[in-house]
C-alpha cells in the first residue's frame, strides 16, 4: 500500500515537472524547426528507476499531451513527431535500464540513447511527410545535437540521482 502511494505521488510529481519544463522548453530559442534541447525528458529519465512500467507509460502521455497543451502544438502535426519521438525514446531508455541495470548503463547511457532513438523517428517522419530525399541534409546536425543534449541531460541525471534524497526515498520504496 505504501509502495503503491508513493507511485503514485511520484508519477503526479514527474508529470507535472514534465508540464513545467515544457513551458520552460518552450521559452528557449531553437537553433532549427524541429530541434529541441529535450529537458521536459528529464523526468522520463528519473522514472525509469522508480515507476512502474504501467505509470511510466501514463508519464509518457502525460508528457506529450502536455507539452502539446503547453507550446500549442495539440492540433498539428508536430504532435505526430513528439509522439514518435518521445515514445520510442522512452521505451528505449526504459528497456536499456530494465536489461542492463544500475551497473551497466548509466543516465548518460540512456540519455545518449534516448536521444539517438528521439532523432531518429522525427527523421523517418520528416523523411515521409515533409523532406522527403532531402532529410539527409539535416539530419548530421540534428543527430550530432541531440547525442549532445541526451549526453547532457543524461550527466544532470546522474547528478541529481546521487545527491537527491527524495529520488533515493522513492527508489527504496520501488524495491
Amino acid at each position: 500500500m505504501l509502495t503503491q502511494l508513493y507511485g503514485k505521488k511520484a508519477l503526479a510529481l514527474l508529470g507535472a515537472m514534465c508540464l513545467f519544463l515544457s513551458a520552460v522548453e518552450y521559452l528557449i530559442p531553437k537553433p532549427l524547426p524541429f530541434m529541441r534541447i529535450g529537458i521536459a525528458n528529464l523526468p522520463l529519465m528519473l522514472a525509469v528507476d522508480i515507476l512502474p512500467f504501467s505509470s511510466f507509460l501514463v508519464l509518457i502521455g502525460i508528457k506529450i499531451f502536455g507539452q502539446a497543451l503547453v507550446t500549442g502544438t495539440l492540433f498539428s502535426y508536430i504532435l505526430l513527431f513528439s509522439i514518435a519521438g518521445t515514445f520510442f525514446s522512452a521505451m528505449i531508455m526504459f528497456a536499456l535500464r530494465r536489461i542492463f541495470g544500475h551497473t551497466s548503463i548509466t543516465f548518460v547511457g540512456i540519455g545518449a540513447a534516448g536521444a539517438m532513438v528521439s532523432n531518429a523517428a522525427q527523421l523517418a517522419l520528416a523523411q515521409v511527410f515533409l523532406l522527403k530525399e532531402n532529410v539527409r541534409y539535416i539530419a548530421p546536425p540534428f543527430l550530432a545535437a541531440g547525442l549532445v543534449t541526451g549526453i547532457a541531460l543524461g550527466i544532470f541525471c546522474e547528478v541529481f540521482s546521487r545527491r537527491s534524497q527524495y529520488y533515493k526515498i522513492h527508489l527504496l520504496h520501488k524495491q
